[in-house]
């Protein structure tokens, strides 16, 4: 096999990068298993609904009309799931408890353990199955009668859901990413002040107790968690370093230095967009580094003003990388500013780790401060300038890699199409690899 080469300060010769093709797909089992379409996220959002199937099936085999408690508890368990599911809190809980496992343990556990980021599967599939109930419910107390009131807060909030749901559909959230994003806000603080509306109403009408029905503090663990974030709201300044137009690196030093691994979410207006990046802190150092590379209006419009203030609010959350302690050796495969992620676990060095990074002209695009913090963790990493060589064939450079450092996983930072391609190439030949799925 050909090998893959770094020199210490420039791009390599062309003839040091020659890249293998990638090997045959692996058996029949492992190309299914590998296959888009079945991938964990979507493997527990079906699973959720076929719960909520089965659930429907037994309470329409009961004998009798479908009690309305049934409806309105089913469907907040469902919103309960879907919200809790995203709790930044919850998040970081799930990934400690998957990444907890021994080195020991089979690699097939390991890898099954390392899918844990998929778990916005259940978020949609209690988002949906959560809707589907609801309207079921509307539908029942239009049936039945149900005062005016009564009425108008049950069909209000089941337009406000559907329309936030339809809003979320890939090819929906993907091309009108801005709306979509503003309709789950606003529209879910509108469906959440409704349903509580609706629980009060119906209770008064039927005169049963709040406390005794499991429906309002239900409602109460929904309102907590969407609430906890935003009271960690602040304002903080920021210290912004522009080595290039595409560039920016924004330090922070308010008191917070989060752990490698984390994201913050940043926003100059908060009630409007929200913006998730890497965070870097630096080992022995207090505060942490983002990198925010151009990628659109608001990443244009950051690098261009560079403002001295943004806002931050909730805690710093769990991302992709953080699996990496599930093996004891992995590939960290990034274009661009996706170097950004793999940075912090890099310069923490918890895992024996190999970069490959390719990058348009990486010295005069992020700074030779930045590459030679880069060069200085990763000695051996195999830097590619797109400028001088092109684009690489990615997943079969990170399968060169892979073989060559005798790592047992890849993790991928790039955008939605390559991490795809190269995600799904690799664990189509039996190799555990791992990237974001962007399902928020």
């Amino acid at each position: 096999m050909s090998t893959v080469s770094r020199p210490p300060t420039s791009p390599p010769a062309a003839e040091q990068l020659t890249v293998p093709p990638l090997p045959p797909p692996g058996s029949l089992t492992r190309r299914v298993l590998g296959h888009p379409r079945l991938i964990p996220h979507h493997r527990l959002l079906v699973s959720v609904l076929l719960v909520n199937a089965g659930v429907l099936g037994y309470v329409v085999a009961s004998p009798g009309p479908v009690p309305v408690d049934t409806l309105s508890h089913a469907a907040l368990v469902n919103f309960a799931l879907a919200v809790l599911i995203r709790q930044q809190y919850v998040i970081n809980a799930l990934f400690r408890i998957a990444t907890a496992a021994p080195l020991t343990w089979p690699l097939s556990v390991r890898w099954a353990l390392s899918k844990v980021y998929h778990f916005g599967g259940l978020h949609i599939g209690g988002a949906v199955a959560g809707t589907l109930w609801f309207l079921a419910l509307t539908v029942r107390l239009t049936h039945d009668g149900a005062p005016l009131a009564t009425l108008l807060v049950s069909w209000a909030p089941a337009v406000v859901l559907t329309v936030v749901a339809l809003t979320a559909l890939p090819a929906v959230r993907s091309r009108f990413h801005d709306a979509f994003e503003r309709v789950h806000r606003f529209g879910g603080w509108a469906a959440l002040v409704l349903l509580w509306a609706q629980t009060l109403l119906i209770a008064h009408d039927r005169g049963t107790s709040l406390v005794a029905s499991p429906g309002p503090w239900l409602l109460a663990l929904v309102t907590f968690s969407i609430a906890l974030p935003w009271l960690r709201l602040r304002r903080v300044p920021v210290a912004l370093e522009r080595p290039s137009s595409h560039v920016v690196l924004a330090h922070f030093d308010h008191g917070v230095t989060p752990f490698a691994g984390s994201s913050t979410a940043i926003s100059r207006s908060p009630l409007t967009e929200w913006h998730s990046f890497a965070n870097v802190p630096a080992p022995g150092r207090s505060g942490f580094r983002l990198t925010v590379s151009r990628a659109g209006d608001w990443t244009g419009e950051f690098i261009d003003d560079l403002p001295d203030t943004v806002w931050v609010k909730g805690i710093a959350t769990a991302g992709v990388a953080n699996i990496e302690t599930l093996f004891r050796r992995v590939v960290y495969v990034a274009t661009g500013s996706g170097i950004g992620p793999c940075l912090p676990h890099l310069l923490a060095g918890k895992v024996p780790a190999r970069l490959v990074w390719a990058a348009r002209s990486p010295r005069a695009t992020y700074g030779d401060a930045l590459v030679d913090e880069i060069l200085a963790a990763q000695p051996d990493a195999v830097v590619w300038d797109t400028a001088t060589h092109g684009k690489p064939d990615m997943a079969a450079l990170a399968h060169a890699v892979w073989q060559e450092s005798g790592a047992e996983a890849v993790i991928c930072i790039s955008n939605r199409r390559l991490t795809r391609a190269v995600v799904h190439a690799l664990e189509q030949r039996g190799i555990p690899a791992h990237g974001a799925i962007w399902d928020s």
